[in-house]
C-alpha cells in the first residue's frame, strides 16, 4: 500500500488535532459519546452512510451489515461512525422515489462535507440509493466505496420460480383476465419476495449495483452476492478494511470514475440486459464526475454489445441468484473482456485485468458466450423523431419483435388516473394495433417521472389473449418490467414537448431498426396545435417539490438539478470556520 496521507494530514485532524477552543469542543463531545481520545484522533474517520429504514425491505439486513463494516474498519485501524441517510425506498414512496434521488445526493454531499470524515462506505442498493449516494459522494470528493445490498433469493410458489416485479406484472394480467384465483394470488404475493435484498430480476437495483461494480466503485464482483449469503457479510467487512487503506492512499473518486470507467460500465449494462432506468442514472452519475455521457453514446454501444445475461426480464429463464452461482458479474465481464478497458483501476487500486484473471463462467446458459447471445444487440435503444427530438428509450429484447416496426392510431391519456379508469373498460375502443400514450408523467409533469410507463394492457385485449402492445410515455418504467414500451420521451409533454401535441387517432410509427419514432401529422397542423397549447399549472407551489420542479433537467440530461452539475458554479469547498 502506497501511503499518501499521514495522521496530521487527515481531513478529520482539522476537527480534532488543534489545541484551540473549537477542537476542545469536538474532542469533548466525542468523549461525551463514550470514546477515548485515542479511539478517534489520528485515525481515518470512516462515515458509514446507511440507507436503512423499516419501510425498505431491500435494506432489511443493513443494521447487521453495519456491524460487519465496523468490524473491518476497526481491524484496519480506522474509526467507524454510522450516519443514517435518506432511504428512498422503491416500494412505498409516492408518487415516486425518483422525486427524492437528488435529495439523497444533496444530503450525501453535505453530510460528507460538513463532518469530520476521511472516507465513506455507501450502503445502498434499492433503485435510487445507488445513484443518489454515488452522485453526492463523487461531488464531495473524499475516498468512497459502495456496498451493494445484494439481490434477494429466488421467489417460489407451487413449484414455480418467481421473479420479483416481472412475475408480478405477468400474474396481474392473468388475474385481470380471470385466470388467477384469490388463493393463488395470495400465494404468489407471499412467495415472490422471500428474503431481504433487492429485486432478484435484472431490474433497476441489480442494474445500478452492477454499474457501480463495473465502474470500479465496489469490491470486484460485490454486486452479485445475494443479500442472504454469508459471503455478503464477509464483503461488508472487507469494505470496512479497504476504505481505511483508500484513505491512506488518498484514492478519491475522480481517480476512479474516468471516461474509460464510465464506458466500461455502459458496456456491462448493455450486456446484462439492464433496466431502462440505467440511462437516466448513468448519465447523471457520469456528468457529476465530469464525463460527458450522452444518449447517443449509449445507443452506439447498445448496437454493438450483445446481451449475454440470461436473466429476467430480458432473459427468459434465470434470476440473480443463478447469475451469482454462474460466476457473477466478473464472469460476465470476462466474456466481454476484449471490449473493456482493463487498465482502469477501481477501489482496489489495482487494474481491472487483475480481477478478471481468475474469473470463470460455471453455467454458460446463464452467462452466455458472445457467440450465443440472448439478444444480438444490447439492452437499450435510443429513438428520435418528431415525437421525441431529444430522445426516447426502449428495451428491444424485452418486447415482442413484431412491434419493432409498427404503425397504429394513438389513444392518448393526459393523466394516470384517466388511463387507469379507462383501461379496465371492456368496451374501450382499442385494437392490438392501437398505440397507448400517457403524457404529463415526466420529470416535472409526474412529478418526478414515476414508473408509469408500462401501461397495463386494456382488459378488452387481455380477454382476447393479447399480452403486449406499443406504449409510449414521458414516464419511466420499473426495471423489472417488459413489453413494447417507449419511455423517457424528451422533452416531456408538461413543458411543451411534441408529445403534448399528439391527439387520439393520430397515426404513430415506430421503426426500431432505424431508431425513429414519429407522429404522422404534417408540420402545418403541428404548428396550429403548438400555438393553441398552454402550459399546465405547476404541480408544486412550495417546498421540495417546488425546488425540484424549478431545477430538474430533462431525462436526456439525467434529471439532475441544473445547479448541481459540474461547471454551474464554484463549490463551497471545505469548511473553513472552526
Amino acid at each position: 500500500m502506497t501511503t499518501e496521507k499521514t495522521p496530521d494530514t487527515l481531513r478529520s485532524s482539522r476537527w480534532f488535532a488543534p489545541d484551540d477552543l473549537r477542537s476542545f469542543g469536538h474532542r469533548s463531545r466525542m468523549m461525551q459519546l463514550g470514546y477515548a481520545e485515542e479511539d478517534f484522533r489520528g485515525k481515518p474517520v470512516i462515515g458509514i452512510l446507511n440507507t436503512w429504514s423499516e419501510l425498505n425491505s431491500c435494506h432489511g439486513h443493513f443494521p447487521e451489515r453495519v456491524q460487519d463494516v465496523k468490524r473491518g474498519v476497526l481491524a484496519a485501524g480506522g474509526f467507524p461512525v454510522e450516519m443514517p441517510a435518506l432511504s428512498v425506498d422503491e416500494s412505498f414512496t409516492k408518487p415516486t422515489s425518483m422525486l427524492y434521488r437528488n435529495m439523497l445526493a444533496m444530503e450525501t454531499e453535505e453530510m460528507i462535507r460538513s463532518h469530520p470524515l476521511d472516507g465513506v462506505v455507501l450502503m445502498g442498493g434499492c433503485d435510487k440509493t445507488t445513484p443518489g449516494l454515488v452522485m453526492g459522494a463523487v461531488t464531495a470528493g473524499v475516498p468512497m466505496i459502495f456496498l451493494p445490498a445484494g439481490p434477494m433469493l429466488r421467489g417460489h410458489y407451487k413449484g414455480r420460480i418467481l421473479g420479483s416485479g416481472s412475475d408480478g406484472w405477468k400474474y396481474w394480467d392473468e388475474r385481470r383476465a380471470g385466470n388467477v384465483s384469490d388463493e393463488e394470488w395470495l400465494g404468489i404475493q407471499g412467495g415472490i419476495a422471500r428474503s431481504v435484498g433487492t429485486c432478484m430480476t435484472m431490474g433497476t437495483a441489480s442494474t445500478m449495483t452492477a454499474i457501480a461494480d463495473a465502474m470500479g466503485l465496489t469490491l470486484p464482483g460485490a454486486s452479485s452476492i445475494p443479500a442472504a449469503d454469508s459471503g455478503h457479510k464477509r464483503m461488508g467487512s472487507a469494505c470496512g478494511r479497504r476504505i481505511v487503506e483508500m484513505v491512506w492512499e488518498d484514492l478519491t473518486p475522480e481517480k476512479i470514475i474516468t471516461a474509460a470507467a464510465v464506458r466500461n460500465a455502459a458496456i456491462v449494462a448493455m450486456a446484462t440486459g439492464c433496466s431502462t432506468n440505467a440511462v437516466v442514472h448513468l448519465i447523471a452519475m457520469a456528468r457529476r464526475a465530469g464525463v460527458a455521457l450522452t444518449l447517443d453514446d449509449l445507443d452506439t454501444l447498445g448496437r454493438v454489445t450483445p446481451l449475454i445475461a440470461n436473466v429476467r426480464p430480458s432473459g427468459k429463464d434465470y434470476l440473480m441468484e443463478d447469475f451469482y452461482y454462474a460466476g457473477g458479474l466478473l464472469a460476465l465481464m470476462k466474456q466481454i473482456e476484449e471490449r473493456l478497458d482493463t487498465s482502469v483501476t477501481g477501489v482496489t487500486g489495482k487494474p481491472l485485468s487483475e480481477a478478471l484473471a481468475t474469473a470463470e463462467v460455471y453455467n454458460d446458459d446463464v452467462i452466455r458466450a458472445l457467440s450465443n447471445p440472448v439478444y444480438h444487440q444490447g439492452s437499450l435503444a435510443l429513438l428520435r423523431g418528431n415525437l421525441c427530438p431529444d430522445g426516447a428509450v426502449i428495451k428491444p429484447a424485452a418486447c415482442d419483435p413484431k412491434f419493432h416496426v409498427h404503425e397504429g392510431p394513438a389513444l392518448v391519456f393526459d393523466s394516470y388516473p384517466e388511463m387507469k379508469a379507462a383501461i379496465d373498460d371492456e368496451d374501450l375502443d382499442v385494437t392490438s394495433d392501437t398505440v397507448l400514450v400517457l403524457r404529463n408523467a415526466g420529470p416535472k409533469g409526474g412529478p418526478g417521472m414515476p414508473e408509469w410507463g408500462m401501461l397495463p394492457i386494456p382488459k378488452a385485449l387481455i380477454r382476447r389473449g393479447y399480452r403486449d402492445m406499443l406504449r409510449i410515455s414521458d414516464a419511466r418504467m420499473s426495471g423489472t418490467s417488459y413489453g413494447a414500451c417507449v419511455l423517457h420521451v424528451a422533452p416531456e409533454s408538461f413543458v411543451g414537448g411534441p408529445l403534448a401535441l399528439l391527439k387520439t387517432g393520430d397515426i404513430v410509427r415506430m421503426d426500431l431498426p432505424n431508431r425513429s419514432l414519429n407522429m404522422l401529422v404534417d408540420e402545418a397542423e403541428l404548428a396550429r396545435r403548438r400555438a393553441a397549447w398552454s402550459p399546465p399549472e405547476q404541480r408544486f407551489q412550495r417546498g421540495w417539490g417546488y425546488m425540484f420542479s424549478q431545477h430538474v433537467t430533462q431525462a436526456d440530461k439525467g434529471c439532475d438539478f441544473d445547479y448541481l452539475e459540474r461547471g454551474f458554479g464554484k463549490a463551497a469547498g471545505e469548511p473553513d470556520i472552526f
